[in-house]
């Protein structure tokens, strides 16, 4: 998975389609992500001694394969490409215009 926290992506398919965020969470194990505003679903909690029950909305997961990052460059869904800089560093580079992502 080429996705880190704290990158820029666009929604591509599922009920948030089209939504941009930042991803907050990354699931390498189960190739999933967290984008902030993205796929919201309501959660039923119980209270305790401490806690006041109640219904809360948070993200859930989305699948990986369902997100594109967003080109710095363009400002549009992009493909995440790889490539070895100066420093013989594998660095991500977006394919549509080759600028580096990070």
């Amino acid at each position: 998975m080429n996705f880190k926290v704290g990158d820029k992506v666009e929604v591509i398919a599922g009920s948030s389609k089209g939504k941009q965020g930042k991803i907050t969470k990354v699931l390498r194990n189960e190739n999933r992500v967290i984008v902030e505003g993205c796929n919201i679903v309501k959660k039923h909690n119980k209270g305790n001694g401490q806690q006041t029950g109640g219904i809360l909305e948070v993200e859930a997961p989305i699948n990986a394969s369902n997100v594109m990052i967003i080109d710095p460059k363009t400002k549009k869904p992009t493909r995440i490409g790889h490539t070895i800089d100066k420093n013989n560093k594998k660095v991500r580079i977006a394919k549509k215009s080759g600028e580096k992502l990070d």
